[in-house]
């Protein structure tokens, strides 16, 4: 039964990665259509607008979001283990891009200094985790 349950849950991480990596891949081809376009087709003069350029850094950060995902998955199959440094990472780069794509004028002062305690605390919290892995290298 477990041997079954053991094959059972891989399958799904595979599942799961292919499916990750069909979303990343066509995250890829949008940023790729959507920076050629504005640089090559459209005649603007300042080629990128601000909203393409927010479009752009968007769609980047989704994509290393996805990679880091697509890695932590990859060493729970691998190793068996959760490596908490990356999820961190996942998570630093998310409230990232919340931050560059926030309309200052959608939200109050108190979700500000919220976001602004997410980020010192994520930041933290991952170089602790850093500072602790080269510790135990050095033993």
């Amino acid at each position: 039964m477990s041997k079954a349950l053991s094959a059972y849950q891989k399958g799904i991480y595979y599942v799961l990665i292919g499916l990750l990596a069909v979303v990343i891949g066509f995250s890829v081809i949008e940023l790729a259509y959507i920076v050629f376009q504005g640089l090559l087709i459209d005649e603007s003069k300042l080629r990128l607008e601000n909203h393409e350029i927010l479009r752009v850094f968007d769609l980047f950060l989704l994509v290393l979001i996805g990679l880091e995902l697509l890695e932590t998955i990859r060493t729970y199959i691998e190793d068996h283990r959760v490596h908490v440094e990356v999820i961190m990472l996942v998570a630093l780069i998310a409230i990232t891009r919340k931050i560059i794509l926030l309309d200052s004028g959608e939200i109050d002062n108190f979700s500000l200094v919220g976001i602004g305690f997410a980020v010192i605390a994520l930041s933290a919290g991952y170089y602790l985790v850093k500072k602790a892995k080269t510790i135990d290298r050095a033993d």
